[in-house]
């Protein structure tokens, strides 16, 4: 009998498990990998969702790491979604325009593409919920101008919307949206935000105020028309403050996970090659 040790397999003989996560800092409250585990046990994949806690001075390094460890790809969240963008190989013309990246796919050839689908999951989680919606009737009006309200800009000019109205509480951020998203943009100031609602067929809240743990969004809605497609990016809670009064006068509601679900639907198929399916299992399994 020899003493010698085995030989390690060759590469070639490795059976890899496709990896993919969420990166950011921190990242325990992300619902992401609940989503994706029930996808990949759904379809009956052989791969793993991890959450990644990553410093902010650590992540490139970190990013080129990932791929030698059988990483396919990552979702990125706060505060890492603009910094991604000078760190890719290959960005996208949507990730470019807003300004912000949420799904990375680490190429065989080791180069990184960076990509933005926070507009695709806006509008196919209204389209889903409001099927009879129209955005290129009347105006949209969006309340906010952070990296979410861009993504969300972008996809409704993108939708046909014939004017977007937009106010922040810091004016010269959608002063900027203006600026880079062209004639069809028109800036409110805070303190007009309920006349921007007049004549709006869409309103988007695109801020983090209604969010557990935090203030509600309090606006006069008494120019809120019956009909109008109300929107809330938070999901926890699912009905916040401003969609339950939306609704009390009227409104087309419709709550932010969904947005969160399609979102990340192009990233798995990217990595995991299944397409997967938006549907109540989907939203069960993340408010497990």
């Amino acid at each position: 009998m020899s003493d010698a040790a085995p030989l390690p397999p060759s590469a070639d003989a490795v059976a890899t498990l496709p990896l993919a996560g969420v990166l950011g800092w921190p990242i325990a409250h992300s619902r992401s990998p609940a989503l994706h585990g029930h996808w990949l046990a759904r379809y009956g994949i052989a791969g793993h969702y991890v959450p990644l806690t990553v410093a902010p001075d650590h992540l490139a390094q970190v990013l080129r790491t990932l791929p030698l460890a059988g990483f396919v790809g990552v979702n990125v969240t706060i505060p890492h979604k603009e910094a991604v963008l000078a760190l890719a190989d290959v960005v996208t013309d949507r990730a470019a325009l807003i300004g912000a990246a949420n799904t990375l796919i680490f190429r065989p050839d080791g180069r990184i593409h960076a990509d933005n689908t926070d507009g695709y999951g806006f509008l196919a989680n209204l389209r889903q919920h409001a099927p009879d919606w129209h955005p290129e009737i009347e105006p949209a009006a969006v309340i906010g101008a952070g990296g979410a309200a861009r993504a969300v800009v972008a996809s409704l000019i993108e939708a046909g919307v014939p004017e977007l109205r937009i106010a922040n509480r810091t004016r010269i951020r959608a002063e900027q949206i203006k600026a880079e998203f062209g004639a069809k943009i028109v800036v409110y100031d805070w303190a007009q935000l309920g006349n921007m609602l007049d004549g709006a067929g869409t309103v988007v809240n695109a801020t983090s105020a209604g969010m557990a743990g935090r203030p509600a969004l309090r606006l006069p809605m008494e120019a809120l028309a019956p009909g109008t497609l109300v929107t809330d990016l938070v999901y926890n809670p699912l009905v916040t403050p401003f969609l339950e009064e939306a609704a009390a006068r009227g409104a087309v509601t419709v709550d932010g996970l969904g947005m969160l679900l399609h979102q990340a639907a192009p990233g798995f198929e990217r990595w995991f090659g299944q397409r997967p399916e938006v549907d109540e299992a989907a939203r069960a399994a993340v408010l497990a």
